[in-house]
């Protein structure tokens, strides 16, 4: 497997993400251990400080998968507003992946089957705290 590239995330969003992993049963959690493992390797950031061009959440991104091929555009959103069109769950295994992947960058993520797949960052089309919605 590929080196990780190096991600980053806002401190609203690891603050947010770590309290909803905390309310999980054991059994439940022991499901997003790979989310958890990003999240301890993430540099953090204040949302003022994130760079443009890092996926966060609630971001609207275009990406690769190399399986798939063609470009697919998604919001990264919490599990409580994923399952409408366009959108994906961080607990999901492509939005754990895409959380504080930078434009350009690509990563390996399991998927539940066991397979491999890769990801790449196309576009971020939104990014709320380059649009200054810091306290969403």
């Amino acid at each position: 497997m590929s080196r990780k590239p190096a991600i980053t995330v806002s401190r609203l969003d690891l603050e947010r993400i770590e309290a909803m992993l905390d309310r999980m049963t054991p059994a439940q959690a022991a499901t997003h251990a790979a989310l958890r493992e990003e999240l301890d390797r993430a540099t953090v950031l204040e949302p003022a400080e994130m760079p443009r061009n890092v996926v966060t959440m609630n971001s609207t991104v275009s990406f690769t998968d190399e399986a798939g091929g063609e470009p697919t555009t998604m919001t990264l959103v919490y599990p409580n507003a994923a399952g409408k069109p366009g959108t994906v769950s961080i607990l999901a295994p492509v939005g754990s992946a895409l959380l504080g992947l930078a434009k350009g960058k690509h990563i390996d993520w399991p998927t539940p089957d066991g397979r491999k797949r890769r990801l790449t960052v196309l576009a971020i089309d939104y990014q709320p705290e380059a649009a200054g919605d810091l306290h969403r």
